[in-house]
């Protein structure tokens, strides 16, 4: 029987564990979307971890939703990262960066030269954006045409490549939560009548062409895909999500890809989980639907084959040591929502281990 503190090879590297920093924002990067000494020392402490999947990380100005996020497509960028793989290569530590566009999810008063928000289709989405200015309405989006659609894919590539460059081990594409490549899977973000929208096979288009795009940039084996399927999140409408996400699968499955990270977004989705486990040939790493936090009750996942490697948020979070402290079930330190989002060390880098 295989259990989660096993080691197991990604990318023909062995990873310590089977235990992943789920990717977080944090909303710490500094003038210029550049991550500080600060990200590196809170990735350093989680080294520990089998693999550690960093916050979302956008791959043009275009694709930033959130303040203080960081981006991997400027020379700058690229130079802040370097100190952050460093250090957690210097501990051990294996680290792939999210490479996450929000499209529609966001307002203009966020980024820099007010570049509009983009999306499948001009639907706004429901909610509002944490600006400069306070919480605005999310904007309504753009649609994007055929040959800009193909300019966002380049722009994965290119952050990819990037992300290679700044001594990331890979890439996760982020397909899940409602950003911009969920909005092209899902039918209500979705309303296109060509050959990116409509059908299963034209919404799973610019998914499979992202990922494979970036397959192509760095190796299939340093790819990898985070989805959610039928998770409401960010107003997606995806009220059958089988047929998309096996459908995606089956496409993807050749590829040869790192992982597939699958959110459960509650537990009725299980059985989604389930057949895209039995459909998907490589690595499956899951962030399942549990009491809030996942702990170490999850690691029985493993146990029984639902998933390869299991994927940790708010715990680990706020508990630097977490497999260690998975080991013994506990003690755990109590997350701060007050300090996820921006400010100093608070609730960052302060959190102590055992």
């Amino acid at each position: 029987m295989t259990t989660a503190f096993e080691p197991v090879v990604l990318a023909g590297t062995p990873l310590a564990n089977r235990i992943v920093l789920a990717p977080m924002t944090r909303s710490r990067a500094v003038e210029g979307g550049v991550p500080p000494q600060l990200t590196a020392e809170y990735y350093a402490q989680r080294a520990s971890a089998g693999l550690i999947v960093t916050e979302g990380v956008q791959p043009s100005v275009e694709g930033q939703g959130y303040p203080f996020t960081p981006g991997l497509h400027t020379a700058e960028q690229v130079a802040g990262w370097r100190t952050v793989t460093d250090a957690v290569h210097a501990a051990g530590g294996r680290i792939f960066a999210q490479l996450m566009h929000t499209g529609r999810i966001g307002h203009p008063a966020q980024r820099p030269g007010a570049a509009g928000s983009v999306a499948p289709s001009a639907v706004r989405a429901a909610g509002q954006s944490f600006t400069p200015d306070g919480l605005q309405d999310h904007a309504t989006p753009r649609e994007l045409t055929v040959p800009e659609i193909r300019r966002v894919i380049a722009d994965f590539a290119a952050a990819a490549r990037n992300a290679v460059d700044a001594g990331f081990d890979g890439v996760e594409v982020h397909g899940a939560n409602g950003y911009l490549v969920h909005q092209f899977l899902a039918p209500g973000s979705n309303r296109r009548t060509d050959e990116w929208g409509g059908s299963v096979e034209n919404r799973i288009r610019f998914a499979v062409e992202v990922v494979r795009a970036v397959a192509a940039a760095i190796g299939a084996e340093r790819t990898a895909l985070r989805v959610s399927p039928g998770n409401g999140y960010n107003d997606i409408e995806e009220p059958e999500p089988l047929p998309a996400y096996l459908a995606l699968v089956k496409e993807l499955a050749p590829l040869g890809l790192g992982y597939l990270h699958v959110l459960e977004s509650s537990a009725e989705t299980r059985e989604v989980t389930l057949a895209l486990r039995k459909e998907f040939p490589g690595l499956l790493v899951l962030n399942p639907a549990t009491a809030e936090p996942t702990d170490h009750e999850a690691l029985a996942l493993v146990e029984e084959g639902v998933a390869d490697l299991i994927a940790f948020g708010r715990l680990f979070l706020a508990n630097p040591d977490l497999p260690a402290r998975l080991r013994t079930a506990g003690p755990y330190n109590t997350p701060d929502p007050a300090t996820f989002y921006g400010g100093d060390g608070r609730g960052y880098t302060d959190y102590p281990a055992l």
